[in-house]
């Protein structure tokens, strides 16, 4: 059976981070859609579209972060009333992917709990998904429907690049963040290092040793989350110890619970996280977190998939 084509964009919030919905749908001179959620008294969740959605082209904005199982569920319960109200089509947008940590078998008797999440967007009614840095680019492939993956750079490296100027040098704090590290230095045509990490727990970590040279020059500890700020202040702290003349972090995803809030105002040798709005940012403590939007380039690429036109050209600076 053909699919009916999609009439008109139609931008829904879940309610995980609203003000980022709305955002998105000022970029794109849209209303944010009406969609009422509430819970019943026992916990269980409740959507209903207040306005027609039949032939929409239905973007579900929710990032499944903080409380991921609700945000989950909640999503989840949008794509299945917005598939039965006959919507042309529905994307899945998660500026930010829960479970993404979990996304091999590393132990036994573990799961794999990112390709479960992949099949319940998908057996709920999501025809693609939309999302931004994914903690391990593999998960793309959990999807069998089509995904597009956006990346942080793009919007956080203008900003790193006046940090930074011409003495710069980017720094993975661990083995799997080197590729992105990598990327990074290309991007702001800064120099490379790399500092080992060894995990002890699941909230602690050690750093032994560094790979590079980054006396007397301005370093960047790049990374796609944070929730304890634990490596990136292990890290810094290397990095102090082998001369760095200052320290700065990016993250994408900035998931600071207190503890990590915490840690990361005790650590002055971060001079300051540089993160996005992909998850909500409660407070920025007194400056020492920076937060750039990434309301227009998901706006973007909204538009784009809309259209039917490429989003690849969003990977890059514009000059």
């Amino acid at each position: 059976m053909e699919m009916e084509e999609a009439k008109h964009i139609r931008v829904y919030s879940g309610t995980a981070h609203p003000e980022l919905s709305q955002q998105i749908a000022a970029y794109l001179g849209e209303e944010l859609g009406k969609v009422h959620i509430t819970h019943f008294p026992d916990g269980e969740i409740f959507a209903q579209f207040e306005e027609n959605v039949r032939r929409a082209d239905a973007f579900l904005i929710q990032p499944t972060c903080n409380k991921p199982n609700d945000n989950l569920m909640e999503l989840l319960i949008m794509i299945d009333a917005a598939r039965r109200a006959s919507a042309a089509r529905i994307t899945a947008v998660l500026p930010y992917f829960g479970y993404a940590r979990q996304d091999r078998k590393d132990k036994p008797r573990v799961p794999i709990t990112a390709k479960l999440v992949a099949n319940l967007l998908t057996c709920a009614g999501a025809d693609r998904v939309l999302t931004v840095d994914l903690h391990a680019q593999q998960i793309q492939g959990f999807f069998d429907i089509p995904c597009d993956h956006l990346y942080c750079r793009p919007v956080l490296v203008p900003y790193l690049k006046e940090l930074i100027g011409d003495n710069g040098v980017v720094v993975a704090p661990d083995s799997g963040s080197t590729k992105m590290a990598m990327t990074y230095g290309d991007m702001l045509e800064a120099g490379f290092a790399v500092v080992t990490k060894r995990r002890i727990n699941a909230t602690t970590v050690a750093s032994s040793h560094l790979v590079g040279d980054v006396k007397d020059r301005v370093c960047v500890i790049t990374d796609d989350l944070t929730s304890t700020c634990g490596t990136l202040c292990a890290a810094a702290k290397i990095l102090k110890e082998h001369g760095a003349a200052k320290v700065y972090a990016a993250v994408s995803h900035c998931l600071l619970n207190d503890k990590g809030r915490e840690k990361l105002l005790s650590t002055p040798e971060i001079e300051q996280l540089v993160t996005t709005d992909a998850v909500p940012i409660t407070e920025t403590l007194g400056g020492k977190i920076k937060v750039i939007s990434v309301a227009p380039l998901l706006g973007e690429a909204i538009r784009r998939i809309h259209d039917g036109k490429s989003v690849s050209s969003l990977f890059y600076i514009k000059h």
